[in-house]
This record gives C-alpha cells, structure tokens and sequence, in this order.
C-alpha cells in the first residue's frame, strides 16, 4: 500500500468486496473496558464490616471490575463484565451471604432475534410465545409463523439468548441465534496470519477495549471475527486499524472482509429437500397400497390371486399391505409422533395430533384385523391400511407445497438491503477543501462524517448531505416522486438513490442501521413478524374437537362393553366370531375413524390451491392462505399514485404555441436541447419529437446538434441549436434568463398546473415560441376499478409521495374523495395503521420500494407485476399483468374462496355429525344398522373426496368486472340486432 506524506491511501482500498485487505498503521485509539454497572438495594447490613464483607466477597467473583457499598444508605454499586457473571448472579451471591436484595430494578432492556425451526400452524407460534413470555426477565416475545422467527425483549441483567434459546427447545422447537441486542452496525472479518488462540484472545480483548464496541464473537478455527460497534465512537476501518496495531511487531495480520453465508437460504432449501424426499418416499409405498385394497379387487380376475389365504383367514393382500404401510406409518410418519408429543406436553392440540390419531386408528385397527385373521379360520374382516398410507402422504404433499411458497416469498429484506451500492469512492480533503487522495472502499467500511464522491450514474451508498457539486438524483425508490430531484450544496442524499448527471461530493452523517434504507427495512421486517389477524379455523376447531372425539370413543366403548359384561343387550346382537369385547372395540374405533380429521385438514389447503392457482392463471399471484383469508374483509383500498394508478412514464399531452414557429420547429429546437439530458421530462420531449418526425413523414431521426449545453438543476437545459439560443425548462428558467412571459403564457401555465400536468416553455432567442404539456397518465382502467369498489362497499383512498395539486387532480379524475400527499414511505406506513386501528381491514396496492413498508403494514399488500422486485416480494398478491381490475378479482376470488371453505367444513363435519352417532351404534338397538371401522373409513373417505370436488369448483371462477363487461357488451349486441 503506497501513502502519502501525511500516510494517506493513493490506491483503491479495497481488490472487491468480498475481499478487502488493509495492511494501514495508524494512531492508538482510546480504550475504554466493556462493562455494565448494576445499583443494589441491600438490607441487612448493620456496620462498614458487613459493606466490607460484601465488597470482598464480590469482589472475588470472576467478572466483578469494582464493588461500592455504602453501609449508611445500604446501598451497592456494582460494575461488571457481562460476559462472565450477570446482575443476577450477583444478588443470589449475596443473598447467600444472608443478606437480602430488596431492590432489583430492570437495568437495561436489550433485543434479540431468533429463527425458530418446526412451526407448522399459529398454536405452535402461540405455544413458543407463551414459553418466552414465562422465562425469567422477558419482557415482551412476538413470532412470526411466515417469517419464522421471533423477536424478543429481555433484561440483559436477567437473561441472555443462550437461555432464550434454551426455553423454546423445550417447547419442542428448534431455534438459532440471528442476532443479539440492537446489532444492526456490524462488520465481519478474516484475519489471516493468525498464529495461535494466545494471539486471537488478544486481538479480541484488544477490540473489546476500543471505545463503541458493544460485541466481538471470535472464530478461532476460521481465523474470522465479527464486531458489533457503535457508529457514534467507531467504525469498520478503524477497527481494522486496532487489529493492525495488535500485529504491530509480531505478526503481519492480513485483514479482509467477508460475506457470512445467508443460514435461511440453506435452511430453506434443505426443509424443502426433506419434504420432498419423505413425500416421494411415502408415494414408494402407499401408492402399491392403494392398488393392492382399492383398484386390483375390482378387476377381476387381476385382482383374484390377492385373496389366497396364507394362514387362516389370512390373505396375501393384507399380509402386502401390513408390509408396505408400516414403513410409512412409523419411519415416514415419525415427524407426526413428535410433534404430537411436544403438543401434547405443552397441553394443547395441533395437526400433528390429528394426524397421529386418525393414522394410529386406521393402522392399529388394520393391524387387529391381521392378527384377528391369522388366529381364527372364520373371522372376515376389512383392513384399511390405505386411508393411514394416504393421509400421511397427501399431509406431507401440503407441507412440501407450502415450504416451496414460502420459500418464494421471504427475500423482500435481502433485496432491500442489495439496493446499496457494493463500493463507493472515499475521499480525503485538506484544510482548503482540495482533494489530496482518492480511493475505492466497501460500503461496509465507510464511517460516519467520511466525504464521498457520488460519480454519474452511480447510486449514493449512504445518507448524508451535499457538500460540492450539482445533480438531479431520482429518490423514487424512497419519495415515490417520478422526476429526479436537483441537488445542490447542503442538501440532503438518501442511500440507494440514483445520482443522474453531476458528480457530486456527499458527506456521510447516517450509516449502518440509521439509513433511511435501513430504517424501511426495519419496517418491513416489523410488519412481518406481526401477528396475522385471523387465526386458522381447523385449528381452532380442532382444540376442541380432538379431546371430544375421544372422549366420545372412549364412551362408545364403555357403553357397550359394560353392558355386554353384564348381559344388559341380548348375546345375539353380538356377531358371530366376536365377544364384547371386540364388539365394543369395534364401535369406538369406529367413532375414531369416522371422526378422522382428513376432510378437516383438507377443507383449507385445497381450496387455497385451486384458488391460488385458478388466481395465477387469471393474472393474480395469492402467496398463500393468509392472503386469501383476509382480503375477503377488506373495507378500504389505499393506492400508490405513481405507476399504481397512472402508467408511470411521463408523455407530452399537449403543445401549444407562442409564435409563428411550427410544432415541428419547436419540437426539433426542443428536443435537440434535451438529447443530452438524462431527466425524465426531457425524455419524454425527445420521444414526442420522434413521433411527429414519424407521423409527418420524416423518417430520419437525427437532431440537430447542440452547443454550449449546460444544465440549470430544477429548472431546465439550455445551448445553442443551429445559431439560435435555445431555453427548454419551466417559468423559473425564463425568469432568471430574462426571458418576458406575456400574459397569455401565465394564463397557459395556470390552466396546465390546474389540470396536474407539468409545462415545459421553450424560448428561442429569448422569445418563447411555445410549451408542451408533459403528463404521466392515468391507467384506462383506473376510473372504473375505483367506481366497482364503490360498488362492492369498498372505499378508495390516494396516498403518494406528490405534490398536493398533482394528487388532488389525479383523484379527482379517478372518483376517489381521500387524498393524503408528499408523503414518505414511512408515513404510507403510519396511514395504513391509523385506519387499522379505527377497525377497518385495508388493502394497499403500490409498486415501488417506497411502498413497501406500507405493503406489508396493511392487512393485504397489493403489488403492481411491473413494478421493483422488493415491493412484488414484500406484498401478499402480485397483480402479474399490471392491470387495476385485478385489485378487484384478487378481493372477489377471496371471498369466493372463503365461502367455499365455509362449505367445506360443513361438508366434513357434516359427516362427523351424522355419521358418529351412527358409529357409535344409535341405530344398532332398533335397526340392526351399524358402521363396521371399514365402512367408517369409506365414509370418511367419502367425506374427503366431496371437499375436494367442492374445492375444485372454483375452477369454473370467472373475473368480475369482465364478466360484468361481457354482460353489457351482449346486452348491446341484442339491442343492435333487434334494431
């Protein structure tokens, strides 16, 4: 590394951003100890010897930095190291010492966020809550099911992460450790050269020490490090420094940095393998089930050699289907045991436990008929080891489905986080403000108050303000404003905008988590990891319905068997080959079977699959359940301005002329000042050259040539075109050129502003000859969308980042009577919960990244196809083609949906209620009609099979405002034709 005479960098700093090298001695930081300081109320002490007492025995305790206690006040102050010994374990030291802590306040409250493995439905996000919230100094636990994680407030002087972790493994559940406390700045590193643990103990008590470093977690094998700081005190370079300094006269360390490896990406792919692997492997064996008990008996005589009897009443078809169904019961099926298990040990019921008691009664029963078969030389029985087999399988088809959605939509946070630039250009000034050195650095080294040089074209890598330079830099990934923003001196730059055309000198005042882009990504994250509104209806059903079922087969049995012991019913009702026993048995297990949660597990998820996929193929991405469940109740759609309701490129609507000039004078003088300007309205004067270049006959393109260009920021262009001087720009170009604006032009411009288009005046040789009116317009379908809602009792409300005038004019044109403008992504946000918190369920339809907060804050987020990847991966429906009438057949299919879901559990506990009365042999006394565990088992396949047709229905689903166009088109036609 080559230096300058005062040891600044002449050569870029960094090779790439996965690998910096930084070999660079500097100055000594100031060093301070990392350490916490606790105050303890202690009673008990009656003289200096007892406070000196405690200050010895405290102070022999590992981690313990000082100890103060007054005898007078009795009161203790402690300062500590945290990661040796907590607040805690200092009070019970003294308390064994038989004093009492009488004061124990909640010091600190610090945040962690964990990812957590084996949620299947909201009871088990509700039972990891409930765990968090009862371990010790937890003050507020809230995790999402989508997101998969949980985000925790605890008292660092009580608790740790460790045992946080800890709590929800015991809960049955898996969880990792994403980050501790407010570690948003942090930074990795690899550190080559390292010789031995001795050396990396140093380094890591060395940067422990530096003053702003709240956390360094050393890999000792790896030679890696990974620092939380704090920006206000230090940075990623200066923490490089310190390390330098360590090998300073020992070792030469190299120190680079690197990108740790994204663990949910591999996480997600792995759950999605494992999935898929056990329901393939279910199919290897449950599909020659199926064949072997359902489709070979009725093709005679193929099906015959099934029925020859191995031993007894024994047939080679049960003896198959005993051998191919087990493996799936216990070596497939063991996830459901487990998860049974921890549910039932929480004492509460999930899936996993209906699921385990419908197959355990199908495959128990089937294995009582086996053995029933082999024993006796006249018993006929019916197995049915296919319903165990085939519900384990389709349950693990769903799983694995629902992996793959999720797995689509859960990188909304890490785009957000790509739209930084990988690298930016640091730059060192003298006292004059003369640039001595240049260099290229990683973003992530860039420290506060660095000066940074934002070149054209490249995006601004962190916030903070203007120092030198003009530009336009296009903010509407933030502000939602179409047209770049011009930039001067002192005003302020966001991350991840666009610089245009200048080159500007930007220094840095918000890095790390205190960017604007790392606050949206807060947002987001927030929004996901709140609680979805409407909790699953088969699992609140099932909370009650498991326990009553078997409680209710539990009774069945009973009933009979002690009636049958004591002859109370006749010994002939009893089947031939059969006890009480056994015909008690077979009663219960009936009412178990028949009882069989198949049809309710089904009720949901096929109906969302159709519907899903019926949306797809309609031009409507649903992601997921959720979103189908709570667009039903939308009551308020809030839309996007910008893109969302007009087309999202600006066009000329309209030129008007001043002077004896032609419109295709004042077009081509126009656009040849303009072809040199990146601007948006400056593109759109040169499209609009173009056109009438083509509908006059022209068919060369080419302009004439510009001289003298300049650019005046938030005003216009100027040069010279063919001898003539040339303004393009609006009023406030004209004024400071000196150019006269008659009254007619200020007549024009008021007339324009009024009808929210932007005039753009041109003046040749200080006279202007005419303006063009420059417009972004509106979609054709928009007015009809918002008045469809109005006919659905679903109200519409504009909220954008536009100026007030440009809004009010846009929603009045589209019918919408609220308006909300200039408002940043955060305030879209804030106005999406205000009207959540008055009760109503909203909708936010938008496409850009400045939407995205305000996507996943509302209870449905609606994302425009064509617009940024972010905003399409944060939102709960895709509108794939862009189109507005979609909106309307994203909320229609839902309720369509929801009502079909209605009906299915009608159609499966419909089944429950007539048949386990039935099972339970009600009618058995009187008729002589009972329902054998074989023909339960048809009934509730028969039970399954009308909710899946019932969901199948939505096939025929049609879109609603096409469907009402059609019918008014035909109502035409007939009209035409009888005339």
């Amino acid at each position: 590394m080559k230096e300058t005479a005062n040891g600044d960098l002449v050569v870029p700093l960094l090779e790439s951003p996965e690998s910096t090298t930084v070999t660079i001695p500097h100055p000594s930081l100031r060093r301070t100890k990392s350490t916490r300081t606790v105050m303890l109320k202690i009673s008990g002490i009656k003289c200096a010897t007892c406070a000196t007492y405690i200050e010895s025995m405290l102070g022999k305790l590992e981690g313990i930095e000082s100890v103060s206690v007054s005898p007078i006040e009795g009161q203790a102050v402690i300062i500590y190291r945290p990661e040796f010994i907590n607040a805690k374990r200092i009070k019970e030291a003294i308390e064994n010492n038989n004093y009492q802590v009488d004061d124990f306040p909640d010091q600190d409250i610090a945040v962690c966020r964990l990812r957590i493995k084996g949620m299947a439905c909201t009871s088990c996000s509700e039972s990891i809550e409930q765990a968090l919230l009862m371990a010790d100094g937890v003050k507020k636990a809230v995790v999402g099911l989508a997101l998969e994680e949980a985000k925790i407030h605890f008292d660092p002087n009580i608790t740790d992460s460790n045992r946080l972790i800890e709590a929800i493994e015991d809960a049955g559940f898996g969880a990792d450790l994403i980050s501790s406390g407010d570690d948003m700045n942090k930074v990795h590193l690899k550190i080559e050269g390292l010789g031995s643990p001795e050396e990396a103990s140093l380094i890591q008590s060395s940067l422990e020490a530096v003053e702003g470093v709240n956390h360094v977690e050393m890999d000792v094998v790896d030679s890696k490090v990974t620092i939380t700081y704090d920006p206000d005190y230090t940075g990623p370079r200066s923490l490089i420094q310190c390390i330098q300094e360590v090998g300073h006269g020992r070792n030469f360390y190299r120190v680079s940095l690197y990108a740790p490896p994204r663990r949910r990406e591999s996480e997600q792919q792995h759950e999605t393998l494992v999935y898929r692997n056990q329901f393939l492997l279910s199919c290897l064996f449950s599909v020659p089930v199926v064949l072997f008990s359902m489709v070979l008996p009725m093709l005679h005589p193929l099906g015959n050699w099934l029925d020859y009897k191995v031993h007894n009443m024994l047939t080679i078809g049960m003896l198959l289907r005993l051998v191919l169904c087990t493996p799936v019961q216990f070596i497939v099926g063991w996830r459901f045991y487990l998860g049974s298990y921890h549910a039932l040990k929480r004492g509460s019921t999930n899936m996993d436990v209906l699921v385990a008691l419908g197959t355990n009664a199908a495959y128990f029963y089937s294995v009582y008929i086996v053995l029933k078969s082999v024993t006796s030389d006249s018993f006929e029985g019916q197995d049915f080891f296919e319903t165990s087999a085939m519900l384990i399988s389709f349950i693990l088809l769903g799983k694995y489905l629902e992996v793959v959605a999720k797995g689509k939509t859960s990188d909304a946070l890490a785009k957000l986080t790509d739209l930084a630039p990988d690298t930016a250009f640091l730059l060192n000034l003298d006292s004059d403000g003369n640039v001595v050195s240049e260099m290229e650095i990683s973003t992530q080294l860039i420290q506060r108050n660095d000066i940074l040089k934002i070149i054209p074209g490249a995006k601004v890598p962190v916030d903070g303000f203007v120092i030198r330079g003009q530009s336009y830099v296009n903010e509407s990934m933030i502000t939602g404003e179409s047209r770049p923003i011009a930039k001067r001196p002192g005003d302020k730059v966001i991350g991840g905008t666009m610089n245009a055309n200048g080159t500007l000198q930007v220094k840095a005042t918000h890095v790390g988590s205190e960017t604007a882009l790392s606050q949206i990504v807060q947002l987001v994250e927030a929004a996901q990891l709140a609680r979805a509104p409407v909790q699953k209806l088969a699992d609140r059903i099932s909370r009650f319905f498991v326990p009553a079922v078997v409680v209710a087969a539990f009774i069945t049995w009973l009933g009979w068997f002690i009636p049958g012991e004591f002859g109370v019913y006749p010994r002939h009702w009893i089947p031939k080959a059969m006890d009480g026993f056994e015909l008690a048995l077979q009663f219960g297990i009936s009412v178990l079977v028949v009882a069989c949660p198949c049809a309710l597990g089904l009720a949901t998820p096929t109906a969302v699959m159709v519907a899903t996929g019926k949306g797809a193929s309609q031009g409507v991405l649903i992601k997921g359940g959720n979103a189908l469940e709570k667009a039903h109740k939308v009551k308020i759609v809030v839309f996007d301005k910008t893109g969302t309701l007009t087309v999202g490129k600006p066009v000329v609507v309209s030129t008007t002329l001043f002077s004896s000039k032609s419109i295709q004078e004042l077009c081509d003088v126009a656009a040849a000042a303009e072809a040199d300007s990146e601007h948006p309205l400056a593109k759109a004067v040169v499209e609009h050259a173009k056109k009438l270049r083509q509908q006059y006959g022209i068919n060369s393109n080419h302009l004439p040539e510009v001289k003298d260009f300049e650019v005046h920021p938030g005003a216009g262009v100027s040069g010279n075109v063919e001898g003539k001087r040339i303004l393009v720009g609006n009023m406030r170009l004209m004024v400071a050129c000196q150019v006269p604006m008659s009254s007619e032009v200020e007549n024009y411009l008021t007339e324009t502003e009024q009808l929210a288009r932007t005039c753009v005046l041109v003046a040749i040789d200080g006279v202007i000859g005419g303006a063009l009116a420059v417009t972004d317009p509106l979609k054709p379908e928009a007015e009809s969308v918002v008045s469809f809602l109005r006919s659905m009792n679903i109200s519409s409300i504009l909220v954008t980042g536009d100026n007030w005038a440009t809004a009010n004019a846009i929603a009045k044109e589209v019918g919408i009577g609220t308006v909300f403008a200039e408002t940043d992504p955060v305030g879209k946000a804030e106005k999406v919960k205000e009207l959540q918190k008055k009760g109503l369920v909203v909708a936010m339809v938008g496409d850009g990244i400045n939407d995205s907060p305000a996507l996943v804050a509302a209870d449905v987020g609606m994302a425009i196809g064509a617009g940024t990847d972010v905003a399409i991966e944060a939102a709960d429906v895709v509108l794939i083609k862009s189109n507005l009438e979609d909106v309307i057949t994203a909320i229609d299919l839902s309720r369509k949906t929801l009502s079909r879901i209605r009906l299915n559990y009608v159609w499966a506990l419909g089944y429950n209620i007539l048949g386990v009365p039935v099972a339970a042999g009600v009618l058995f006394p009187f008729t002589g009609i009972r329902l054998p565990p074989w023909l339960a088992g048809a009934c509730m396949a028969a039970s399954s099979l009308s909710v899946v047709c019932s969901s199948l229905l939505l096939q025929s689903y049609k879109k609603p405002l096409s469907h009402a166009r059609d019918d008014v088109v035909a109502v035409a036609d007939g009209y035409s034709n009888s005339v």
